[in-house]
């Protein structure tokens, strides 16, 4: 049984499968040398990224964020800002010590392989860490899989603990149809039966205080996407598409149409779809700040960390009856949604497409929204089987193999879709034709008849319809 902080993780940009998932691997790995008092008798390191994370790895960063967890960082833990520094330090220097006390030689050109031709059977997202003594000898390996939303799994790795996991917890379910008959038989909201699910691991207090961070995370993810004390905001996002931010304009250009003390209550005044231009705004300034490695929430992903959010902004800002209740109950039902795609499906756009990060993010947000707009559980559900349905099929095909064009954009898509989803669920009785599941089996499957060119290689679709500059 998944918490919702699995499913909600402070990390860094640009992606939680190839910058964040490889960073927790080779912290992994490093601390398994050190456990094993192999750490003093490391000379060299090799690290191979096969399939996904060859093929756009060097536009997601997958070697940057190696090489942060060989320093010893964690993504929810590293200062951003320091990111540059360091590695410019490593360049010049050519020493890289290992969990900050075991200096090795290390060259990021000699030392990390992308292997984008090869794949392993297991998943596309593969690691294989090597390490070698002084003689040239091999002192351990591991092979590590990022399996989406910075989830890693160690090759050979038992997965035997979900049932235990699952009788921990006083709720549990695998399924929408087991989470809507344990909603009616406990008369339950979904968020109500995550909290007790939640609290058998920390206490509520806790529960609540660690959602509100990561709702604070958020926004300050959001301001500084802004520009809002971050003149790093003016500069292009990273990479040769030399991109320039438009959430910073756009922010300033709806204050100034505001014109008013309170600018996003009376957004709708003069425009009645000014609210969508917010969301507009929140989920790319989000996005924005992820491409150019900034902190961030998977949500569930990081390339699709803006969806959730816009949403929770939008609800923030324009719902009267808005409150830090509603922020946590929020969370809660959009991490339970997320648990049954993670469960049931993939979030991962290397093994789905982007329809595993946007379309779960949209599903999420959707389900969420009704919920703290009063709905029912069956509304709930309804509004997250919406928010898919109408995103099925959708590719993974960045541009340069760049989280920017077009994730950008569709983050701002997703959002505007989920409220969508939410208002037209909410204008129901939550009675539906589809139910969750069979989406979530639907989107499963579309992602296995995907054809790989279309899932996080940039080998189709945009990635090779736009001429990069």
């Amino acid at each position: 049984m998944l918490s919702a902080f699995d499913i909600f993780k402070i990390g860094i940009g640009p992606s939680s499968s190839h910058t964040v998932g490889p960073m927790r691997a080779a912290l992994m790995f490093a601390r398994s040398l050190e456990a094993r008092g192999l750490l003093a008798q490391v000379a060299r390191l090799r690290i191979d990224l096969f399939g996904s994370l060859g093929a756009t790895g060097h536009g997601h960063a997958t070697d940057q964020g190696v090489i942060l967890g060989l320093f010893g960082d964690a993504p929810d833990t590293v200062r951003p800002e320091t990111v540059q520094p360091r590695l410019e330090a490593l360049r010049r220097t050519g020493r890289l010590e290992l969990l900050g006390t075991t200096p090795i030689a290390f060259d990021r050109v000699r030392d990390i392989a992308f292997r984008g031709e090869e794949s392993l059977a297991e998943h596309p997202n593969a690691m294989r860490f090597t390490a070698f003594a002084a003689d040239g000898a091999t002192l351990a390996g591991g092979t590590y899989f990022s399996v989406g939303g910075g989830f890693v799994v160690e090759g050979g790795q038992a997965v035997a603990q979900t049932a235990a996991a699952a009788s921990a917890v006083p709720h549990p379910f695998a399924t929408g149809d087991e989470l809507m008959a344990q909603c009616r038989e406990h008369g339950l909201s979904v968020a109500a039966l995550v909290m007790r699910n939640e609290c058998a691991w920390r206490p509520e207090v806790e529960v609540r205080a660690g959602l509100l961070r990561v709702w604070q995370v958020m926004q300050q993810c959001v301001q500084r996407g802004f520009g809002i004390d971050n003149p790093l905001a003016a500069q292009a996002l990273p990479g040769p598409l030399r991109m320039r931010r438009r959430a910073p304009e756009l922010h300033r250009e709806l204050l100034a149409q505001a014109g008013a003390a309170d600018p996003l209550a009376q957004a709708g005044a003069a425009d009645p779809l000014a609210a969508m231009d917010w969301v507009n705004a929140f989920a790319m300034a989000v996005n924005e700040e992820n491409a150019a490695g900034g902190r961030v929430v998977t949500a569930p992903t990081n390339g699709a960390a803006g969806v959730v959010p816009a949403v929770m902004h939008y609800y923030q800002r324009f719902v009267p009856q808005a409150s830090d209740e509603g922020i946590v109950d929020f969370l809660l039902t959009a991490a339970a949604i997320g648990m049954l795609y993670k469960t049931n499906a993939s979030i991962s756009g290397a093994e789905v497409g982007c329809q595993g990060e946007v379309g779960v993010a949209c599903s999420m947000a959707a389900g969420a929204l009704a919920a703290v707009l009063g709905a029912t559980p069956a509304q709930v559900e309804n509004a997250a089987e919406i928010g898919m349905e109408h995103n099925l099929g959708l590719t993974c095909d960045p541009v340069g193999g760049m989280v920017q064009i077009p994730c950008v954009e569709r983050n701002a898509m997703g959002a505007v879709k989920a409220i969508n989803a939410a208002r037209m669920a909410l204008r129901g009785d939550g009675s539906h034709y589809v139910s969750l599941d069979a989406v979530i089996r639907t989107m499963k499957q579309t992602g296995e008849d995907m054809k790989a060119t279309y899932k996080e290689t940039s080998l189709g679709g945009l990635a090779v319809n736009v001429v990069e500059c």
